[in-house]
């Protein structure tokens, strides 16, 4: 019998990469040459992010709009309180249409909306631009001002676009909150901000059924007492209550309107919005961005990651109640004047192939999406890619969380046809814009989000703060502050330093965790929290999840730690098998035990694996690990009202 000695071996200060890809994918050579950022561009762009950080972010500022120009960019004075083109005056919602009318770009499409019934819907810059000023009018006949907070809780439908930017041009703060949230979780946040004014609608389609919106509004309005009044848009023509005297038609307001208002001048450090990251799991967390950084941010990594093109349709199959949808959705397309794709669906309904259907029917040059979804995918075969002309694509991308290999090599051949390069993209709420994530002119290896951007500055440290060696893991931080940053936490600046500037002085945590390879990729693991610490090597799920999935039956998998006496922690997989696999579900576990065993080698010690029908996922397509520990564990679930199902 052994020690306790020998039990457990000491706590590493770095996580363990057991993963190896060995496959490198050149970029193509027409891409190269029509791209916005040539290769040689691209190697200047990094030696001056590095070299004059102030002068490539003034550089990429002049860009867009100012009603008064900056007399800073940077103002490190009150660090970590870093404030961005010191003394500049615009607004971002004149970025995102009001420019745009004065050109060429007027009667250009800005939104195609697709509902889930295949109803479409268009949208040009000028439509789109006097729909925000006539609600941007509503909100001044309703009270609301410069600096109020506005909670919204709509679907990916044309009007949180329209209300999100009429917020922005009176100079009110948005706080969107995912429509997938409950009455509980909404409360939480429109109290916490205490947001005068809702904006909800009576329900929307998802996977076939309605869902009634509105009903969580009103268990929520019975105790968010700085609620004035409730402004509900008419969508799914269902029978809802309008008798409280705080509920007024959308439809109704708008008819009232002018379609003229003068955007508010705003000061480059106002906020813009606010957005919570933990409705489910805890007490509401607030983070804040403001008009000017944001919009520059967001403008300089879309033009140069996805290479927008003046008659490009780009499609971020992202909900806007998270930060994907804010910025990718929403003001980044909208800022650089392209064409942006919304549907208000499930990816599923009625058949796995629609969203095969939508980037045909429309001609998308551009699809963004997550990594669950293109694994979800994957599981009905490439048959259904096949049945539709897919040959419009010039780039995919990939955002949420890592991608396995296996999964970014399928969404290459069978929906890019080994013609659209992957830019998967790191980045958080937080960060408000991508990180690290490639250009189409550099070299990519499937599974990794390249390096970090130009201008940016991110790194893998150690626990004492050190830059790890290349193949170790460690945690993800920036060491320089960037445009897009969130300002602070509302009402809390005490804990926005905690969280994230306490524990590496003078560097943003991330909270992720990662390593670089020799060439100064980027490998991400995931989060921090969820490392598996199994006799002292600590290991990421992520890489389990990968191992698992190149194996022939395997769909989709999940992996959590579980207590061990022997070794701490332990794996617990839960495997949802390809379609017809027919083999013993004992054979099949040792089988893939050892699969595990030869890709990653003794480390990862599993207690056993369970074959599901379903994982437990938002409908933003992000696998709730938390909720298969709490099941596994006994323990409360928490708040489930994200749940797809």
């Amino acid at each position: 019998m052994k020690s306790n000695k020998e039990k457990v071996q000491p706590e590493k200060e770095t996580t363990e990469a057991l993963l190896a890809e060995g496959r490198v994918l050149r970029p193509l050579p027409q891409l190269v040459v029509d791209a916005n950022l040539n290769p040689n561009d691209y190697e200047d762009a990094v030696k001056q992010g590095r070299s004059d950080l102030e002068a490539f972010w003034g550089e990429a500022a002049h860009e867009l709009n100012w009603f008064k120009q900056w007399d800073k960019v940077l103002d490190r004075s009150d660090a970590p309180f870093f404030n961005w083109f010191v003394g500049g005056k615009t607004n971002i919602a004149y970025n995102a249409l009001d420019r745009h009318v004065k050109t060429h770009r007027k009667n250009k499409v800005a939104i195609i909306f697709e509902s889930e019934s295949g109803a479409r819907e268009r949208m040009t810059y000028y439509d789109l631009y006097r729909a925000a000023n006539k609600f941007a009018n509503v909100l001044k006949s309703l009270g609301v001002k410069k600096g109020d907070r506005v909670a919204i809780y709509l679907p990916n439908i044309p009007e949180i676009a329209v209300v999100m930017l009429g917020c922005a041009k009176i100079g009110a703060i948005h706080s969107v909150v995912y429509g997938g949230f409950s009455a509980l979780a909404l409360r939480e946040q429109i109290n916490h901000a205490e947001a005068r004014l809702v904006v909800t609608v009576d329900g929307f389609h998802r996977n076939g059924k309605v869902i009634k919106l509105k009903e969580a509004v009103d268990e929520a309005m019975t105790a968010s007492p700085t609620v004035e009044a409730v402004v509900v848009v008419q969508r799914a023509g269902v029978e809802i209550d309008m008798s409280d005297g705080r509920y007024l038609w959308f439809h109704d307001l708008m008819d009232g309107e002018p379609a003229e208002f003068e955007t508010e001048e705003m000061d480059a450090n106002d906020p813009l919005y606010i957005l919570y990251t933990s409705g489910t799991t805890g007490k509401p967390k607030g983070v804040v961005h403001s008009h000017g950084g944001y919009m520059v941010g967001l403008n300089r990594t879309l033009k140069w990651v996805f290479d927008i093109k003046e008659t490009d349709i780009f499609w971020c199959a992202v909900d806007p109640g998270w930060v994907t949808g804010h910025s990718y959705t929403i003001y980044g397309p909208l800022i650089v004047g392209t064409t942006t794709v919304m549907y208000e669906g499930y990816p599923l309904f009625p058949g796995p192939d629609r969203m095969w259907q939508i980037i045909e029917k429309y001609g998308v040059n551009i699809l963004y999406t997550t990594p669950t979804t293109i694994r979800m995918l994957m599981r009905f075969g490439s048959q259904y890619p096949k049945k539709h002309d897919l040959s419009t694509l010039r780039l995919l991308g990939t955002v949420g969380e890592p991608i396995n290999p296996k999964a970014w090599v399928w969404y290459y051949e069978n929906i890019g046809n080994q013609n659209c390069p992957v830019m998967d993209t790191w980045w958080q709420t937080e960060t408000g814009m991508f990180m690290v994530a490639p250009t189409p002119c550099n070299v990519l290896k499937p599974g990794s989000a390249f390096k970090a951007f130009p201008g940016v500055h991110v790194d893998v440290v150690d626990a004492n703060g050190e830059p790890v060696e290349p193949g170790k893991g460690g945690h993800v931080v920036v060491k320089e502050p960037w445009p897009a940053m969130l300002t602070t936490l509302y009402k809390d600046s005490e804990k926005y330093k905690e969280i994230y500037w306490s524990k590496f002085p003078g560097m943003y945590l991330a909270g992720d965790i990662a390593t670089k390879d020799t060439d100064g990729y980027f490998w991400f693991q995931g989060r921090s929290d969820d490392v598996l610490k199994i006799a002292g090597h600590r290991i990421g799920t992520v890489e389990v999840e990968s191992a698992l999935i190149i194996h022939k039956h395997v769909a989709e998998a999940a992996c959590i730690g579980v207590p061990d006496k022997i070794r701490g922690e332990v794996a617990k997989i839960f495997v949802i098998l390809k379609e017809d696999v027919e083999e013993d579900e004992d054979s099949l576990v040792n089988e893939l035990k050892a699969h595990v065993r030869k890709v990653l080698g003794s480390a990862v010690v599993i207690r056993g694996i369970d074959f599901v029908e379903k994982l437990p996922k938002t409908r933003s397509g992000k696998i709730m690990r938390r909720v298969l520990k709490a099941r596994e564990l006994g323990l409360k679930e928490g708040d489930l009202s994200t749940l797809e199902d």
